[in-house]
């Protein structure tokens, strides 16, 4: 099975439970950094909006409660996500202007051009093939659009760093299995985020794929980075 299937399993299988693990893995810390991405996206002002990897769709929900957003449009592979992201949706009476459908972060169902921002929280560590995600945010992007990423990164400073190691190699996959009952899913994550390039790595790829204006800003003393860049 390749990368691409197993990571939409395993997120179809702890979908009931993946947001009520993300705010107690984070100790809540999430909400946070959900809300510093999308003040720093109003600066841009974006009309037209696509959340990539959208998942339970917070993110899309956020970004969908700007002033100047008319449009936002999350796209998923793991069904069983987006069915929790609509229900969402529904509840927060935003259906008019934020909608969800399946679509492949690799493959984006959307001409060139299409959105003023493309944004994805947590989700470029899964792709399968990096550059190819990437380069397809920045396709469907209109020209001066603005790509926002917000992803885990490693801590550098001490004794952060120390301490992040332990929390991930050993209390994440712990909580996780006891919650979520399934044995992979929270043992992958430290996994991936370990294997990802983050921080200076990061933005040297999305200026090679001719992303403009590239900037990071820490979160957290650097468990999570904000990439910014235009088209």
């Amino acid at each position: 099975m390749e990368k691409k299937d197993q990571i939409q399993k395993m997120f179809n299988d702890i979908s009931g439970r993946y947001d009520l693990l993300n705010h107690l893995l984070s100790l809540g810390i999430d909400y946070t950094w959900r809300r510093k991405f999308v003040s720093q996206l109003s600066h841009f002002t974006p009309k037209k909006v696509l959340d990539v990897a959208t998942g339970t769709g917070d993110l899309a929900i956020l970004v969908g409660s700007l002033a100047s957003v008319q449009q936002v449009v999350g796209i998923d592979n793991a069904s069983n996500m987006l069915a929790i992201a609509k229900d969402k949706v529904l509840r927060n009476k935003l259906k008019e202007n934020v909608a969800f459908r399946d679509g492949d972060a690799e493959a984006i169902p959307f001409p060139d051009g299409s959105f003023d921002a493309v944004t994805v929280a947590f989700g470029v560590r899964n792709y399968e093939d990096l550059e190819k995600g990437l380069a397809e945010m920045r396709r469907v992007l209109r020209d001066s659009g603005v790509m926002m990423i917000l992803e885990f990164s490693h801590p550098e400073a001490i004794p952060w760093k120390q301490l992040y190691g332990f929390y991930a190699k050993y209390i994440i996959p712990l909580i996780g299995r006891l919650v979520s009952k399934h044995k992979q899913a929270y043992t992958y994550l430290p996994e991936s985020v370990s294997a990802f390039p983050s921080g200076k790595d990061f933005t040297k790829i999305l200026s090679k794929l001719g992303v403009k204006n590239v900037t990071r800003r820490t979160l957290t003393f650097g468990i999570a980075t904000i990439y910014s860049g235009e088209k």
